[in-house]
């Protein structure tokens, strides 16, 4: 299937996309897009990300964490 600009998923046959479009235009098919483009579900799951990781981990294992990322960056240098 072919991907729009902000990689929602269209079909990738000219007729069938108009097809598709005019559905959505109807209300026939609930586009799963927000006002700027982005797909809903993935700006919900982005939400969660890495506060929800962090607000779980004590802050021991954040530390951890922190330095590993900072040997893998500055480490070589």
């Amino acid at each position: 299937m072919a991907k729009g600009p902000k990689g929602e998923k269209r079909p990738a046959d000219v007729n069938q996309r108009a097809v598709m479009i005019a559905k959505i235009a109807t209300g026939e098919v609930e586009d799963d897009t927000t006002e700027d483009g982005k797909n809903a579900a993935a700006v919900a799951l982005g939400r969660m990300g890495g506060k929800a990781r962090a607000a779980g981990m004590s802050a021991k294992r954040r530390k951890e964490i922190a330095k590993k990322a900072a040997k893998g960056r500055w480490g070589e240098r």
